[in-house]
């Protein structure tokens, strides 16, 4: 692979930006379990070994369990997940999938159902900023080392 542009040193102030979407994910309400969720769906779907590794690690050290993260691709089959962890996987592969039609009217009302407003836009805001990272890393070719 050959070396690829360091967007963190060409431009550092738009990784200062996206380093403050991720302050701002943090700070927030949302759980680091729900969190981690969202990264590390949204990566196996794009793809992005980079993230994957990183936050499959973030996750295990935060507590989560291996056996979850082995079954994160085949949620819908599993009981291992709560209704509001299936809500936001539904959620994350519907939105990083945009172009199949993007967060349809049943998933967001099953949102609605579980979360409060500003929780729902913090998940669609997770979402977002994983989405970008993966594309930043996959066009960059970050890899794993």
């Amino acid at each position: 692979m050959e070396n690829r542009i360091d967007i963190e040193q060409v431009e550092p102030r738009a990784f200062k930006a996206m380093y403050g979407l991720e302050d701002y994910l943090q700070k927030s309400a949302l759980s680091k379990v729900h969190l981690e969720l969202i990264k590390i769906r949204a990566s196996q779907i794009n793809g992005c070994a980079f993230c994957i590794n990183m936050h499959t690690s973030d996750a295990l050290q935060q507590g989560e369990s291996a056996r979850r993260i082995f079954l994160l691709n085949a949620w819908r089959e599993t009981e291992l997940f709560d209704e509001a962890e299936k809500t936001i996987l539904a959620m994350t592969e519907e939105i990083t999938l945009i172009q199949q039609g993007g967060l349809s009217d049943q998933v967001y009302k099953e949102a609605k159902e579980v979360f409060e407003e500003n929780y729902i836009a913090q998940i669609i805001m997770a979402i977002v900023t994983i989405n970008a990272w993966n594309r930043i890393a996959i066009s960059t070719q970050r890899i794993v080392k």
